[in-house]
C-alpha cells in the first residue's frame, strides 16, 4: 500500500490574526531575514497578494520582489507590508540573568532624590 502525500501550504492555516501573529513571531525569533520574508510572503498569500499590494500602496510585482528570498527591502517597505497585513513589530527585552542597565537606572533614580536632599541639608 502506497502512502499519498498532499502539498503543504502554510497559508491555508493562517486563518486568524492570532495564528498570523504567532507564525510571524516564530519567524522573527529565528533571526533569519530570508525566513522572515518568507513568513511575510506566506501571510500575504493567505490574505491575498492583490489586497496586500493595494493596502500597502505597492504594486503587486513590487510586493513579490520585496518578499522573495534574498531581497533586501527597506524598513519603510516592511512597515507598509506589515501594516497592510494588520501586524506590527514590537520590541521586547531579551531575558538575561545578568543585571541590565535598566536595573542600574532604576536604582540610581531611587538614590538620586535622597542624595540631593542630603546635599541640600549639608549646604544649609
Amino acid at each position: 500500500m502506497s502512502t499519498k502525500f498532499s502539498a503543504f501550504d502554510v497559508a491555508e492555516y493562517l486563518d486568524s490574526d492570532e495564528a498570523i501573529a504567532a507564525y510571524l513571531n516564530e519567524a522573527i525569533e529565528e533571526n533569519d531575514s530570508n525566513l522572515f520574508l518568507s513568513a511575510l510572503a506566506d501571510i500575504a498569500r493567505a490574505r491575498s497578494m492583490s489586497k496586500v499590494a493595494e493596502d500597502s500602496g505597492l504594486g503587486r510585482e513590487s510586493l513579490y520582489k520585496a518578499l522573495r528570498p534574498g531581497a533586501k527591502p527597506g524598513f519603510a517597505t516592511i512597515a507598509r507590508i506589515m501594516g497592510a497585513l494588520g501586524v506590527r513589530v514590537v520590541a521586547k527585552p531579551i531575558k538575561t540573568k545578568a543585571k541590565t542597565k535598566n536595573t542600574v537606572v532604576v536604582k540610581a533614580a531611587r538614590v538620586a532624590p535622597k542624595a540631593r536632599q542630603a546635599k541640600a541639608r549639608a549646604s544649609a
